[in-house]
């Protein structure tokens, strides 16, 4: 993050919620990442980011932090730094058997092949399936199709997450899709549902790996509609009580 009161926020907000802070740096040479994000009255959001520090990020953070990414059950990647950092951050966490989650956000309609084979699980809506496919995702079939297309790119398994539709999980060791629905909600602002899902996903992976696969989805699912109830990113908290018991 930059040196800036964006930065001082973002550390100061980790260290309030019990988030090691170890291994963020602070830099005077680029301004803290931001995303202005605008949200209509059904609560669909559309982005405009600008990664800022985000990018800084470089091979030498890594191995600074290789010990902890090594000795990890599950990394989690994402495109909002530079695409080949997190590529080789995968490739790290896989030589030491860490589980590799990858969700393609921002997706690069030339995404790295090395992408599809370093994920164990590859993670991603319909706005990034298209980009990395060409396949407009309008329902569960056409999920079907992107994923089918992902796993032949050398995916183990695929989900295509379909918002209010839920997700559509396709795996190479199981023929048959599996379409996981989402409970219905009435969404106020959909901004951050799909980190929800894939940071409660990354929860399960790492607490709860004995549970299904499906299992895990449905939960993430839960996790995620209960983030769009309330407006903002990290305003979910008050809602924990109400949150359904069979999750933890």
């Amino acid at each position: 993050v930059g040196k800036d009161s964006f930065g001082n926020d973002y550390v100061d907000n980790l260290k309030k919620n019990g988030i090691s802070t170890a291994f963020v740096g602070q830099t005077a040479d680029a301004a803290t990442g931001t995303a202005s994000i605008i949200v209509n009255s059904e609560g669909q959001n559309v982005i405009v980011i600008v990664p800022g520090a985000n990018l800084l990020l470089s091979f030498e953070d890594l191995k600074r932090a290789s010990d902890v990414i090594c000795k990890a059950k599950v990394i989690v990647c994402q495109l909002e730094i530079t695409p080949a950092v997190s590529l080789e951050a995968l490739k790290m966490a896989r030589a030491s058997g860490v589980k590799t989650l990858f969700n393609p956000a921002p997706a690069l309609a030339d995404l790295d092949p090395q992408f599809y084979t370093y994920s164990d699980i590859f993670c991603c809506n319909e706005t990034e399936a298209e980009i990395l496919t060409g396949i407009p995702v309008g329902n569960p079939e056409d999920a079907e199709k992107v994923g089918r297309m992902l796993l032949e790119r050398g995916c183990k398994l695929v989900i295509v997450t379909l918002g209010a539709e839920g997700c559509m999980m396709i795996s190479g060791d199981e023929p048959i899709p599996k379409h996981v629905p989402a409970g219905k909600v009435r969404a106020v602002d959909t901004t951050g549902a799909g980190d929800s899902f894939v940071g409660a996903l990354a929860f399960y992976l790492a607490y709860y790996p004995k549970l299904s696969m499906e299992e895990m989805i449905r939960k993430s699912n839960c996790v995620a509609s209960v983030s769009v109830q309330a407006p903002g990113t990290q305003s979910s908290y008050p809602y924990r009580k109400d949150l359904p018991q069979d999750l933890f």
